[in-house]
């Protein structure tokens, strides 16, 4: 079974967990693990982008010119798509990036995701955050001392605090989740991810 140590607030180890290996020692499949990134990425676009075809542009209601006798290639319309200031042809419309996965198949990826990361020792685990104030040194320094370098890492907390969230937003390195917000993309993303116990064991229940 996966084991990970854990750590006080000091850093120093407090003892072991014993993970289930039906949740963190699962058999990593890339695919699945590329089509849970790919959807989230996905959702993650707005699909606003809009361009206006020969219809929607104004102008070009007379025909330029004559169509014959004039020497000239025959035109419709001042606002064809090969005028300057014409329509644009085949240009992106509104859209919905959205694409559609089964639950279980999410919640597989996800602990295929964290299997991976365990694996490969990028998991950390301490007792409590407990943090008391909300400055940003104050929280860089507590990560510091749980061995954490300054690079992409995912906190996973029980419960995201007014302080927390003040302390971390100043840290672009950091992302600050809970155990029911947490992703693959966010996981695979990071270089490290610190857990709290009480998180690690409310995600681990949620991925049984």
């Amino acid at each position: 079974m996966p084991m990970v140590t854990v750590l006080n607030a000091q850093g120093q180890e407090a003892g072991t967990l014993e993970l289930k290996a039906d949740v963190f020692g699962v058999e990593v499949r890339g695919p699945l693990v590329h089509q849970a990134v790919t959807r989230e990425l996905a959702d993650r676009r707005v699909g606003t982008h809009d361009t206006r075809g020969r219809s929607e542009v104004s102008g070009g209601g007379k025909k330029p010119w004559r169509q014959k006798g004039t020497g000239r290639a025959r035109q419709g319309s001042i606002r064809a798509t090969q005028w300057k200031g014409g329509g644009k042809p085949f240009g992106p419309t509104p859209r919905k990036y959205d694409k559609k996965m089964p639950t279980e198949m999410r919640r597989a990826a996800l602990r295929e995701a964290l299997a991976a990361k365990i694996a490969s020792g990028e998991v950390s685990v301490v007792d409590r955050l407990d943090l008391t104030e909300a400055k940003t040194k104050a929280l860089a320094n507590r990560l510091k001392g749980l061995g954490l370098p300054q690079g992409p890492t995912l906190l996973v907390v029980s419960d995201r605090t007014e302080s927390l969230d003040r302390a971390a937003r100043n840290l672009p390195w950091l992302e600050v989740q809970t155990p029911t917000h947490a992703s693959v993309y966010q996981v695979l993303r990071s270089d490290r991810v610190l857990f709290e116990k009480a998180a690690l064991l409310s995600l681990q229940e949620a991925l049984a």
